[in-house]
């Protein structure tokens, strides 16, 4: 079978293509098709269901070619994966779920079946737990979330917020003032900010109050009207302040709750508060709960290789 797919200019072909063409040279290999330039496009050449698969990949590809994204390995390895993995995902469905965080183009997108559903119910509950491991994307996939709604005008601002476990006397020997003293703990969520934003933008909504990053204790005595909240490393919050969280939710906003609970920093005597609000509030219909697992992991493919190799030697040298 031979099909050939018009574009419209060679942007759109670099973009596509990537960096010598590497791009090209995975879904040939991944696919069994071979890929040439033709005129105004290109020409798929193979067996009829693997160019069929190839053409589906490339029009799911074109959306990110379309806001000006050059389309990364991960994005196709990962696409590939998926809808290999799950019969009722396709490459139409994928491209549904997109999330968009910039007026330059900037596209977040989900790579498993646990993070589709995390996002889905982002979308249709106002109060989300989501509780794995680290890599499964919980925190930046939230934050896509949150600007995607900001930019959208669905609410007004974002407050990310983490607890500072060790926000008691030892902060007090730290050098400057209480901003300055807890910044290493909202450094990642920064991170995953600029990720998605102009620094500039980042800035001047900060200035503004439209965007805050303040530690846990910050929230106390606020109520929290038509924001999007996000509450990061919540396995270090004790269960007293989770419950104080938990009722600053005001109207028209929308919650997420994000953790590890094998993770906490607490004293192995107590508690932690997403633990505890899994127990207490997983029977309220109106809460939606998601576990990630390890199979949500998102990482480069030597790091999970390195994973692997090191579970073999330690599993080889247990005696």
């Amino acid at each position: 079978m031979e099909f050939r797919l018009d574009l419209d200019n060679n942007r759109d072909l670099q973009l596509l293509f990537g960096r010598y063409d590497q791009n090209i040279k995975i879904i040939e290999k991944e696919l069994g098709v071979r890929i040439v330039r033709a005129e105004n496009g290109i020409k798929i050449t193979g067996g009829d269901p693997q160019v069929q698969r190839a053409v589906d990949l490339f029009h799911y590809l074109m959306t990110f070619v379309e806001k000006g994204r050059d389309v990364k390995k991960a994005d196709i390895v990962y696409a590939l994966r998926l809808v290999d993995k799950e019969k009722e995902i396709d490459f139409k469905r994928l491209a549904k779920e997109k999330i968009e965080v910039s007026v330059q183009g900037g596209l977040v997108t989900p790579k498993t079946r646990g993070q589709i559903e995390y996002i889905e119910a982002i979308k249709t509950n106002d109060l989300v737990f989501c509780i794995g491991p680290a890599g499964t994307g919980k925190t930046f996939l939230a934050i896509a979330m949150a600007v995607n709604a900001l930019k959208k005008g669905l609410v007004r601002r974002i407050i990310l917020t983490r607890p500072a476990v060790e926000a008691g006397e030892s902060l007090g020997f730290l050098p400057g003032n209480m901003v300055e003293k807890v910044l290493p703990y909202l450094r990642p969520l920064y991170d995953a900010l600029y990720d998605m934003m102009e620094p500039d933008k980042v800035e001047h909504y900060s200035e503004q109050g439209i965007i805050e990053v303040a530690p846990l204790a910050f929230m106390r005595g606020r109520t929290l009207n038509e924001a999007f909240v996000i509450l990061d490393e919540a396995q270090n919050a004790r269960p007293d302040q989770m419950k104080m969280f938990l009722t600053r939710m005001g109207f028209d906003s929308k919650v997420v709750v994000i953790g590890d609970v094998t993770q906490s920093d607490l004293p192995a005597n107590e508690n932690n508060g997403l633990a505890d609000a899994d127990r207490i509030l997983g029977g309220v219909p109106e809460i939606k709960f998601i576990h990630l697992t390890s199979e949500d992991t998102v990482r480069h493919e030597l790091v999970q290789k390195i994973i692997e190799a090191y579970a073999q030697f330690n599993g080889n040298h247990k005696h």
